[in-house]
């Protein structure tokens, strides 16, 4: 009984060492809605259960200073229409992105040195914002946001060594993260509970290496 059991342990570990592993850097443009486009970076572990199914992790990070529109439109409604400098200044918003997702990954070899594949990954986002104070521009304030979040996308991946690809993808990312603030009224001062959300639903376009082992 004691010789199976160590025989099956050993059959675990062999096949445990056996998974092939993978981690992917990339670069590219993301265009949520909330923001202008710009630059993102990732990075996404894998480890294969076959040949061409695998598990893992991502996280990216997206930063982009911008005059938040939606706060512009807010700040307007409440406190009617101001110098317009002025409105800007208060909705500016310096905003960073990070996704923190489990994926999975399916692939298609359709030459020796060319591989294409579809992914799917759901997890949770968060948002850190630095903004003006809408009463106060002077004053700087900090505020967390946090929403599910979701992705599917598909690329191809290029062989270039025993243990590197060049990779491309083209995704789909899914999330609303939210956040509330109180501002006061300056001439009755009654208070009144806003909601800023930030969609940052959008497109990616990525490249990157990726390194087995």
């Amino acid at each position: 009984m004691k010789k199976t059991i160590i025989i099956l342990l050993f059959g675990l570990v062999s096949i445990v060492s056996a998974q092939r592993h993978s981690a992917l850097v990339t670069f590219g443009h993301f265009k949520p809605s909330a923001t202008e486009g710009g630059f993102i970076l990732g990075y996404k572990g894998e480890t294969f259960i076959d040949r061409n199914l695998s598990f893992g992790w991502s996280a990216s990070w997206f930063h982009k200073n911008y005059v938040d529109k939606v706060l512009l439109e807010q700040y307007v409604q409440y406190y009617g229409v101001v110098d317009g400098e002025l409105s800007e200044q208060r909705s500016k918003t310096n905003l960073h992105s990070i996704p923190l997702l489990a994926s999975m990954t399916a692939y298609l070899p359709v030459f020796p040195i060319i591989s294409l594949y579809i992914t799917g990954s759901a997890g949770a986002e968060a948002l850190l914002i630095f903004y003006n104070d809408l009463q106060n521009e002077s004053q700087n304030e900090f505020k967390t946001a946090w929403d599910f979040s979701w992705q599917v996308g598909a690329g191809m991946a290029y062989k270039i060594g025993n243990r590197s690809d060049l990779v491309g993808e083209i995704s789909y990312h899914n999330s609303n993260p939210s956040w509330t603030y109180t501002v006061t009224d300056p001439e009755t001062g009654a208070t009144k509970h806003l909601e800023q959300s930030f969609d940052m639903s959008g497109v990616a376009l990525k490249f990157g290496f990726k390194f087995f082992w």
